[in-house]
Formats: structure tokens, C-alpha cells, sequence
């Protein structure tokens, strides 16, 4: 059976922001994020792969890698940093042999701003671009979601040291650049957008409990104004994965996105008990096949979502 990726092929951003394809026809993924890589890597296989791919019609994967929190790659030594990188490998090729596209996400987040260990984020970006130079699949996802003690301007800084890194091993990936206030302040970049690269999408991230009007508006006039938005990580719960399932405000933001071509990926899969974990903590089935009861409400209703079923 033909894979979204032999239709496709290697996609870049195209006219009026929007992702393409080899014949600049606009396509729009729908996927999952993983949790963290050094927590959860179980999940990062071939057969849960393909479960995704057939049972959920999920086209992209996002391999989130933390980079301060426990066991993360800027604060432990290079025996984890070589556990992580073998992470990523097994979940790069995984998600190619099957035809998925998949994002590789230096994923920040207590350490705030991406300056903080710029150095180390290019290094990693040094190394896999390298290794997955030829793989038309791979996204870069630099930084997850810039917060406290962050400006656009030392997002945009970190972005003009890391595009290049990327680009001198593999011209043609998407790379994709997180904004401040958690990926949600698309205006910014809108304002004075990063200019030394043409095949950048800016991500934007929700929690449809929390993120309502205010946010859709700042994404609806980036996306009137040609930015390049690609939705890196959402979740029908409040912004701290937790409290209800609100399927009316996911349903209205993507609907939303769906109306706008826009590429969304859910976040998490792991069995972590939180309302954003796709399983139940009792579910210790990394490869599948899954009963209804081993996924939580959120991951029950983006199935559903995605398959219609």
C-alpha cells in the first residue's frame, strides 16, 4: 500500500506559507508527539508505528528530546546524549521504512530560552543533520517552546546560529521555529520574521481548555498574512495536561486548522497519568494491538478525529 510519503515525497513550504508537496500541491499532516524520549522510549518502535499509520491514519511523528529536564540532553553526561541520539535513530528509521514523516525537536522547556545552551543545540543539530541528510522525511524542530526570560529577538539570534548548521548538511528540510510564551506568539515572528532561509514554518502550540479566542486570532491573522504555521503540539486539556477533555474547543481549533491547511501534532504518547497521555497508566502495551480501554478520552477522540471511526 502506497505511504502518504511515496504520494509526496519530500514536502517544503510553498505559497502563501503553505506546506507542499513535490508538485506543489498543499498538504496538511496529522500525527503524534511522543513524550520524552529519555522517559518513555519504549513507544519509539516500528510495530506501534504502524499502528499509528493504520488503525489511526496518522502520517507524522514528533520525537520529543528534552533538553534540562531529568535525564535530559544538556544536563547529564555523553553516555545519555549518545542513549538519546540512539532514540531518535531507531524512531527515524522506524518512521521511514513506514512512510511517515517525522519531526526531530530539540524540546526546551524549563531552560526557557533557547541561548541557554545554544552551543550543545548545535552540536546535536551538527550531528543529525548530517546523519539524516538524505532523508526526505525529516523535520528540524529547533526549538520547542521559548518561555520566561525569552524575546523573539534571542529566538530569531538562535535560529540565524542554528538554520545555517542545518543547511550547510541538508539543503531542503523543513525547519521548523518555535516562538515565545510557549509557541503561541506567532505576531512576533509575523513582524520581523527570520530571513536567511526560505523553508521555515513557525509553530504555534494549544491546549484547547486554556487557549481560546485570544490565540486563535493571533493565528488566524498570521496565517492571513502568509506566515508559515505548522501546529507542532496540541491537546484537548489544559495547558498543564491536565483537567478535562474539552472537545468542543478542539473540535473548534481544528476545524479551524483543517479549514487552513495547517499540519497538527497531539501531544503524548505514553501512559503517564495525565489527561494529555494517550494510554491509561495500567496500559504497559508499547506495541499494540489496543483495546478502547487502554486509551484515555482525548486520544479516543482524536482517533476518531482521524479516522472517522
Amino acid at each position: 500500500m502506497k505511504t502518504k510519503y511515496d504520494k509526496y515525497g519530500a514536502l517544503h513550504v510553498g505559497p502563501k506559507g503553505r506546506l507542499v508537496d513535490r508538485n506543489g500541491e498543499v498538504v496538511a499532516l496529522h500525527g503524534y508527539s511522543t513524550h520524552g524520549l529519555s522517559w518513555y522510549p519504549e513507544y519509539v518502535n516500528r510495530d506501534f508505528f504502524e499502528q499509528l499509520k493504520d488503525d489511526w491514519n496518522v502520517d507524522a511523528i514528533r520525537l520529543a528530546m528534552y533538553t534540562a529536564e531529568e535525564d535530559g540532553y544538556c544536563v547529564e553526561d555523553d553516555a545519555n546524549r549518545e542513549k538519546l541520539l540512539g532514540v531518535i535513530d531507531r524512531g527515524v528509521k522506524a518512521a521511514t521504512e513506514l512512510g511517515l514523516y517525522v519531526i526531530i525537536d530539540w524540546h526546551i522547556l524549563s531552560d526557557s530560552n533557547p541561548l541557554i545552551y545554544e552551543d550543545l543545540a548545535a552540536d546535536f543539530f551538527e550531528k543529525v543533520s548530517s546523519r539524516y541528510a538524505a532523508y526526505g522525511n525529516v523535520f528540524y524542530e529547533i526549538c520547542n517552546e521559548p518561555n520566561e526570560n525569552c524575546t523573539w529577538a534571542d529566538v530569531k539570534k538562535y535560529a540565524e546560529r542554528i538554520i545555517p548548521i542545518i543547511r550547510k548538511n541538508d539543503r531542503y528540510s523543513v525547519i521548523l521555529v518555535g516562538t515565545p510564551k510557549w509557541s503561541q506568539r506567532l505576531d512576533e515572528a509575523e513582524a520581523d520574521p527570520v530571513t536567511i532561509d526560505d523553508n521555515l514554518m513557525y509553530s504555534v502550540h494549544f491546549y484547547a481548555d486554556t487557549h481560546r479566542d485570544e490565540l486563535r486570532k493571533i493565528y488566524t491573522d498570521a496565517i492571513a498574512a502568509g506566515l508559515p504555521v505548522f501546529c507542532t503540539e496540541f491537546g484537548t486539556c489544559a495547558a498543564d495536561g491536565n483537567n478535562a477533555h474539552n472537545a468542543e474547543q478542539a473540535e473548534i481549533w481544528l476545524d479551524l486548522m483543517d479549514a487552513n491547511d495547517t499540519s497538527y501534532m497531539m501531544w503524548n504518547i505514553s501512559n503517564r497519568d495525565e489527561t494529555s497521555a494517550s494510554f491509561v497508566p495500567e496500559c504497559d502495551n508499547y506495541t499494540g494491538p489496543y483495546k478502547e480501554s487502554d486509551l484515555r478520552e482525548p486520544a479516543r477522540w482524536y482517533k476518531k478525529r482521524l479516522t472517522g471511526k
